[in-house]
């Protein structure tokens, strides 16, 4: 239990430092810079961090210290709740950004620089946290700086069957980011941090359905037992195309490539009046007919040939 503590400790230390990066940043730079450099930088040094201790307890802990999937689960659920709170806009994966990238939302300058900031926030998590693990406050930790060149892979199955997990765990994502884009902070967190963990639970035999291409490289690229290419088709392949199929399938196209809607009818919410009735009503109200004109006409010759 003490060990669990002191992750514990990490991960709200880890959470504090990169809060406390976004704080003093966000200050002092222009909003357009703060939230393509600094703010994807420090929440994926954030994100990476915690990934990487909790991928160590799944691995060490379940026979060291008895902690299965149920504790390592609740763990996920809240870090990815703490994540939501903090990023402050930041999605610290780079398929979102890619995502945004196709639906228009960020250019292309904006997308590469945060591309840049995630890879930097990787290479600063697996640097602080090896550094943290060289401390060897725990057993599991001392153990852990043991393995550290002989970690296990994260891809338990063939390339083809990881391939269909990756893609299909992106595409329940990004099709749940698409459907609660608009909904309230407050609840949408929760409804994402749900979702990743039941995702991390149902593909963790598999691929452990990482979902973020540059999270997969820090974590299992460099574990021997696949090829780079192995690795790139199932994580960067597998979540690139359910990212696509689930843009494709909510929106009808891909607002970057193409503008027209192939799978949807585009109808409008207001009808336009028909011409004719409306031409027709108003010229009933404003010219009178001739029949009552002329029996008027007539009226008042009568009128005056009595008087």
């Amino acid at each position: 239990m003490a060990g669990l503590n002191i992750s514990v400790g990490f991960f709200f230390s880890v959470i504090c430092l990169s809060q406390l990066t976004r704080w003093i940043s966000k200050k002092l730079l222009p909003a357009r810079i703060y939230r393509c450099t600094v703010s994807e930088f420090a929440s994926f040094l954030q994100l990476c961090a915690c990934y990487m201790e909790i991928r160590m307890l799944v691995e060490i802990g379940m026979w060291g210290g008895g902690y299965g999937l149920d504790v390592v689960s609740t763990l996920l659920f809240l870090l990815f709740l703490a994540h939501g709170f903090t990023f402050d806009g930041a999605s610290a994966n780079s398929s979102v950004s890619l995502q945004e990238f196709l639906l228009k939302d960020s250019p292309l300058v904006d997308t590469i620089l945060k591309l840049v900031a995630q890879v930097g926030g990787m290479e600063a998590a697996r640097f602080l946290t090896r550094q943290y693990w060289r401390l060897e406050l725990t057993e599991f930790h001392t153990i852990q700086m043991m393995m550290l060149d002989d970690c296990s892979s994260s891809l338990q199955t063939t390339v083809a069957q990881g391939t269909f997990v990756e893609a299909l765990s992106a595409f329940c994502y990004h099709i749940m980011l698409l459907h609660f884009q608009n909904t309230r902070l407050f609840f949408r967190v929760p409804i994402s941090a749900l979702t990743i963990t039941l995702l991390a639970y149902a593909g963790g035999p598999y691929t452990a359905a990482y979902i973020n291409p540059v999270l997969a490289y820090a974590l299992t690229f460099n574990c021997p037992g696949k090829t780079l290419q192995e690795y790139s088709i199932v994580y960067v392949a597998g979540a690139l195309i359910g990212m696509v199929l689930a843009i494709f399938l909510y929106r009808g196209n891909i607002p970057r490539l193409f503008q027209k809607n192939l799978l949807y009818n585009q109808k409008s919410k207001f009808r336009t009046p028909k011409t004719k009735s409306v031409q027709s009503a108003v010229s009933k109200n404003a010219l009178p007919s001739p029949k009552g004109s002329e029996k008027k006409r007539k009226k008042v010759t009568k009128e005056k040939k009595s008087s």
